[in-house]
């Protein structure tokens, strides 16, 4: 299967880590050499619940026993996108009450992006230096690294950087920008939290000048951090929501989140604003809908916390500079690039699955699946300790 994946199946590195999984479940992904790993990335953030969640599984099935696609999206009304919209809306601020769904999170931000520049009726887009927002044309527009945008260009057009965090940047938000947008907790760039009121402040600046703000939750979102979404952290509601990875347990999914009536200027003038084929898939909404219920129903968030903790009181070694991030959305942070390549190459060889950030080449990512048992956080843990001690040597 390995020849065959590298000759029939595009590649998006020089240098895959090439695992032939027959199984997961849990927090474990199983093999066809017999091995066991233990899963400290949960498919960079997406299985929230863990692989093969029985609840997830269950409503699935029945779904498939009913009907999949029928019918480009918004076009029929289909009882799980529907219920799950509704769900959603129940558990967000009053502001966020109409969900368009969609196939991805980078789709989501370029409907974002469209709904944006709709709705305000101008163009310019603040992004963030060292943002990660996806790879669509659009979301990629909104990067500043000119190494990955410079072999694509030229980009949509009219995008500013300012810098995260930093409140001088604020007067570049002005009267001719439409939204600013941001990740709640910037993912590529080292997980990086954001100063207790910077979010605040944006929304103000934004909202003296008539401009949107779009929070990037597809890393952050359910549950992550403790809370269904990063930003009920920071006391501030964006005006749009952009949420993906998580939402179905692993199957593609993506959203984007407003009021009732900014998402109405995309169902006219032109008619179709946005369209896709297969978002509110019913499989997939099931999907989502029973991660959702899960979510609610369960103590999986309020344990969170004291999972964070675990992970920081068992992760304490010389050559950890800095553990960022918040909740089961941490990075350990190394001296130098090489450290943070043996660590991941080393626990791949010893069974637990860690990965790299995008942009923060000296830090590795540690984003289990929430359903983690502390058991389980203490086998992965040693592991890590044991791989530093020899690096140390």
């Amino acid at each position: 299967m390995k020849e065959d994946f590298l000759n029939f199946q595009a590649q998006t590195t020089p240098h895959p880590l090439l695992e032939e999984v027959v199984k997961a479940e849990g927090s474990y992904i199983y093999t066809s050499d017999g091995k066991s790993h233990l899963d400290f990335v949960a498919g960079v953030s997406a299985c929230g619940l863990g692989h093969q969640h029985p609840v997830v599984i269950q409503a699935i099935k029945q779904q498939v026993d009913q009907y999949m696609h029928v019918m480009v999206y918004g076009e029929y009304a289909l009882a799980p996108a529907v219920e799950y919209c509704k769900l959603l809306a129940e558990n967000l601020p009053p502001s966020l009450q109409s969900t368009y769904l969609v196939n991805s999170g980078t789709e989501a931000i370029d409907g974002a992006m469209k709904l944006a520049r709709r709705a305000t009726g101008k163009t310019q887009i603040i992004a963030a230096k060292n943002a990660y927002h996806g790879n669509s044309y659009g979301a990629l527009s909104l990067m500043d690294y000119k190494e990955r945008t410079t072999p694509f260009e030229p980009m949509v057009g009219d995008i500013t950087h300012i810098v995260f965090n930093q409140l001088s940047c604020l007067s570049v938000i002005n009267t001719n920008t439409a939204a600013v947008i941001l990740e709640t907790i910037q993912g590529g760039a080292g997980f990086i939290l954001p100063t207790q009121d910077y979010l605040k402040q944006i929304k103000k600046r934004c909202e003296e000048v008539g401009a949107l703000l779009i929070l990037d939750e597809i890393q952050p979102g359910f549950g992550r951090t403790g809370k269904l979404f990063g930003f009920q952290h920071y006391d501030v509601v964006p005006d749009i929501l952009v949420i993906g990875k998580a939402m179905a347990s692993g199957l593609p999914c993506g959203a984007f989140i407003s009021s009732k009536q900014l998402m109405s200027t995309l169902s006219d003038q032109p008619k179709l604003g946005h369209i896709t084929t297969f978002g509110g898939n019913p499989v997939i909404a099931s999907s989502a809908l029973a991660t959702l219920k899960v979510l609610l129903a369960t103590n999986i968030m309020q344990e969170i916390e004291a999972k964070e903790k675990h992970f920081r009181n068992l992760l304490q070694h010389e050559l950890i500079r800095e553990i960022r991030g918040k909740g089961l959305m941490l990075a350990m942070l190394f001296e130098r690039d090489e450290i943070a390549n043996q660590v991941v190459l080393q626990a791949k060889e010893k069974g637990l699955i860690l990965f790299w950030l995008l942009f923060e080449k000296k830090a590795v990512r540690i984003s289990p699946p929430l359903t983690i048992s502390l058991e389980e956080i203490e086998e992965g843990c040693q592991i890590i300790i044991e791989i530093l001690n020899q690096i140390k040597k």
